[in-house]
Protein backbone atom coordinates (compact mmCIF):
# COMPACT_ATOMS: atom_id res chain seq x y z
CA UNK A 1 0.00 0.00 0.00
CA UNK A 2 1.52 3.73 -0.64
CA UNK A 3 0.55 6.62 1.46
CA UNK A 4 -2.63 7.46 0.96
CA UNK A 5 -4.94 3.97 2.03
CA UNK A 6 -7.13 4.36 -0.85
CA UNK A 7 -6.04 5.58 -4.19
CA UNK A 8 -9.57 7.18 -4.39
CA UNK A 9 -12.03 8.38 -2.74
CA UNK A 10 -16.09 9.58 -3.43
CA UNK A 11 -18.25 11.40 -1.27
CA UNK A 12 -22.10 11.53 -1.74
CA UNK A 13 -23.47 14.47 0.18
CA UNK A 14 -27.08 12.89 2.29
CA UNK A 15 -27.99 15.86 3.98
CA UNK A 16 -31.22 16.85 4.40
CA UNK A 17 -32.24 20.60 4.71
CA UNK A 18 -35.86 21.22 6.59
CA UNK A 19 -35.65 24.89 6.96
CA UNK A 20 -37.22 25.18 3.10
CA UNK A 21 -33.65 25.53 0.82
CA UNK A 22 -32.77 22.76 -1.38
CA UNK A 23 -32.01 20.03 -0.57
CA UNK A 24 -28.97 18.25 -1.46
CA UNK A 25 -30.42 14.83 -1.69
CA UNK A 26 -32.63 15.35 -4.02
CA UNK A 27 -36.01 13.83 -2.55
CA UNK A 28 -34.11 10.83 -1.44
CA UNK A 29 -32.13 10.13 -4.20
CA UNK A 30 -28.54 10.40 -2.81
CA UNK A 31 -29.46 8.26 -0.07
CA UNK A 32 -30.00 5.18 -3.31
CA UNK A 33 -27.39 6.19 -4.86
CA UNK A 34 -25.06 5.98 -2.00
CA UNK A 35 -25.76 2.43 -1.87
CA UNK A 36 -25.78 1.88 -5.38
CA UNK A 37 -22.70 3.10 -5.83
CA UNK A 38 -20.89 1.81 -3.20
CA UNK A 39 -22.63 -1.89 -4.33
CA UNK A 40 -21.35 -1.40 -7.83
CA UNK A 41 -17.64 -0.66 -6.66
CA UNK A 42 -17.77 -3.54 -4.63
CA UNK A 43 -19.09 -5.98 -7.53
CA UNK A 44 -15.88 -4.25 -10.01
CA UNK A 45 -13.79 -5.16 -6.83
CA UNK A 46 -12.48 -2.21 -6.46
CA UNK A 47 -14.00 -0.84 -3.02
CA UNK A 48 -11.35 -1.79 0.06
CA UNK A 49 -7.84 -0.42 1.47
CA UNK A 50 -5.43 0.61 -2.00
CA UNK A 51 -8.63 0.67 -3.65
CA UNK A 52 -11.26 2.66 -3.93
CA UNK A 53 -14.35 3.68 -0.99
CA UNK A 54 -17.56 5.44 -1.30
CA UNK A 55 -18.58 7.24 2.03
CA UNK A 56 -21.85 9.08 2.97
CA UNK A 57 -21.18 12.06 4.31
CA UNK A 58 -23.08 15.78 5.27
CA UNK A 59 -23.00 18.92 3.74
CA UNK A 60 -20.85 19.58 0.84
CA UNK A 61 -21.46 22.94 0.31
CA UNK A 62 -23.45 22.96 -2.74
CA UNK A 63 -26.81 22.41 -2.39
CA UNK A 64 -27.92 24.27 -5.25
CA UNK A 65 -26.17 22.06 -7.42
CA UNK A 66 -27.21 18.97 -5.62
CA UNK A 67 -27.59 16.21 -5.60
CA UNK A 68 -23.75 16.12 -5.52
CA UNK A 69 -20.83 14.36 -4.99
CA UNK A 70 -16.75 14.35 -5.25
CA UNK A 71 -13.94 12.28 -5.57
CA UNK A 72 -10.63 12.83 -4.31
CA UNK A 73 -7.86 12.85 -4.62
CA UNK A 74 -8.76 14.93 -7.68
CA UNK A 75 -11.27 16.97 -6.18
CA UNK A 76 -14.02 16.47 -9.19
CA UNK A 77 -17.39 17.63 -8.11
CA UNK A 78 -20.29 15.55 -9.73
CA UNK A 79 -24.03 15.86 -10.55
CA UNK A 80 -25.92 12.96 -11.15
CA UNK A 81 -29.64 12.24 -12.56
CA UNK A 82 -30.12 8.13 -11.63
CA UNK A 83 -28.31 4.89 -11.35
CA UNK A 84 -26.94 4.85 -14.41
CA UNK A 85 -25.03 8.22 -13.48
CA UNK A 86 -23.68 6.99 -10.39
CA UNK A 87 -22.09 3.44 -12.05
CA UNK A 88 -20.49 5.28 -14.79
CA UNK A 89 -18.75 7.59 -11.91
CA UNK A 90 -17.69 4.52 -10.46
CA UNK A 91 -16.39 2.56 -13.23
CA UNK A 92 -14.67 5.78 -15.32
CA UNK A 93 -13.48 7.46 -12.74
CA UNK A 94 -12.97 5.69 -9.19
CA UNK A 95 -12.13 2.18 -11.64
CA UNK A 96 -10.51 3.83 -14.72
CA UNK A 97 -9.24 7.25 -13.17
CA UNK A 98 -11.12 8.90 -16.11
CA UNK A 99 -13.48 11.62 -14.68
CA UNK A 100 -16.71 11.95 -16.52
CA UNK A 101 -16.98 15.07 -18.30
CA UNK A 102 -20.69 15.42 -19.14
CA UNK A 103 -21.16 14.96 -15.13
CA UNK A 104 -18.96 17.31 -14.00
CA UNK A 105 -20.19 20.42 -12.08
Amino acid sequence: MGDAFYRRHMFLCLNQRENGEQACNNSGLADEMFHVAKAHAKALGIHGPDQVRVNRCGCLGRCCEGPVAVVYPEAVWYTYVDADDVREIVESHLRDGVPVSRLRI
